[in-house]
């Protein structure tokens, strides 16, 4: 089994949040030592059995029964997909005010449903941890990078050995979750207009998000537009890259940029995934650039380094990818190129913006596999190099 960066505390309650396959349950296994989740000191819930969601949906006061019956013993209660049942929630905000030495676990694949249904959060009595695919320090081909962007990061895929056997698994889940999942958390009431959505976000994956253009595609208005792409961040599946300025009068101004989560996921929504992925192409470069985006989010997460990203593009079209603002005040400006030939020319952006920002580093990442730096000071990294060095990740 992968040994997964996250490592929530067993001395106290949690949510867990993850898209559904990035292994929340797996982790839990592990690090409970029980597989399946069962033991005489833990109850295990599990929403996604239809009969337990029923059960919990209609009578939620029966988990204090079964932690009456056991309180001698217990000591923890995980829920998987809590957000099947939220009224839960109160019963569990109970629990732990009446008996401290139970820890309560809950697990989830969509914040969505529990911050606008008004769920109990519990106050602060648990914290939220969040676990995303693999990472390139846990993904077993990582040093392969055409196979990692090829394929993602979600550890199912790594189940099999064939690609056919891949490509089915990625179609699976793009039609069994991010289009009927969604629509049987009832988070969208026009499951065709929603999909037509997806297609195009998948599309624009990396850009910066126009919501006038994509409402014209799709005959959706551009409110719609604008909570659609809310749902897919809310459900974890994507996130938002928000635009560089000191003002925030400007920023406001401006659209934040969309990442999808996976780059496999990215390449069946794209209707991609049969083809074998060409290193040199632009579907390569985009990919990279949503690979480095990425693992920056999961790292900055996992390592608690409360990081700020964001980009910048000027009018002119001038455009620096991802601005790493670190505590201190010390920014590091970065260009993602997914050449293993960084030329003269790619430090143009770097250079020409770099002046107007201060107490920053300008690096380009990239496939190249030494480290060295140019005339003009820009560090030019392998990207694993980078990733290490950003996050400070020792060998």
């Amino acid at each position: 089994m992968v040994d997964r960066l996250l490592k929530p505390s067993k001395s106290q309650s949690y949510f867990l949040f993850g898209a559904r396959g990035t292994g929340k349950t797996s982790l839990l296994e592990k690090i409970f030592k029980l597989e399946p989740i069962v033991g005489k000191n833990i109850l295990y819930i599990n929403l996604l059995d239809p009969d337990q969601e029923e059960i919990y949906l209609k009578t939620p006061n029966r988990l204090k029964d079964l932690i009456k019956e056991r309180v001698l013993d217990l000591e923890y209660v995980i829920v998987d997909e809590i957000q099947k049942a939220p009224k839960l929630l109160d019963v569990i905000h109970f629990c732990i005010e009446k008996n401290k030495k139970i820890k309560f676990i809950m697990t989830g694949s969509s914040a969505r449903k529990l911050k606008h249904g008004g769920a109990n959060l519990l106050g602060g009595r648990a914290i939220s941890h969040y676990l995303f695919p693999f990472t390139f320090i846990e993904a077993p081909n990582a040093h392969q990078l055409t196979d990692y962007l090829q394929w993602g990061g979600l550890p199912k895929h790594y189940e099999y050995a064939e690609s056919i056997e891949k490509v089915r698994f990625l179609k699976s889940y793009v039609q069994t979750y991010l289009k009927q999942e969604i629509q049987l958390e009832q988070l969208v009431r026009n499951i065709v207009s929603f999909r037509e959505f997806l297609d195009l976000a998948a599309s624009s994956n990396t850009e910066i998000i126009n919501y006038s253009n994509i409402s014209n595609l799709s005959g959706v208005d551009e409110k719609t537009i604008a909570r659609f792409y809310e749902i897919l961040v809310d459900t974890l599946v994507g996130f938002f890259l928000e635009p560089y300025d000191k003002s925030v009068r400007q920023r406001q101004l401006q659209k934040p940029k969309f990442y999808l989560f996976d780059t496999g996921i990215q390449r069946q929504l794209t209707q991609m995934s049969d083809s074998k992925l060409v290193p040199g192409s632009s579907e390569f470069g985009r990919l990279f650039e949503q690979l480095i985006i990425c693992e920056c989010f999961r790292l900055n997460e996992y390592f608690e380094t409360n990081y700020k990203f964001s980009y910048l593009r000027t009018k002119d079209g001038t455009e620096i990818d991802l601005i790493v603002q670190k505590p201190k005040n010390k920014i590091i400006l970065i260009e993602i190129k997914s050449t293993s030939n960084v030329v003269e020319g790619d430090e143009r952006h770097l250079l020409s913006l770099g002046a107007d920002i201060k107490h920053q580093e300008k690096w380009i990442i990239c496939t190249e596999v030494i480290a060295r730096k140019t005339k003009n000071d820009v560090r030019i990294l392998p990207w694993q190099a980078a990733l290490k060095e950003l996050f400070e990740i020792s060998d």
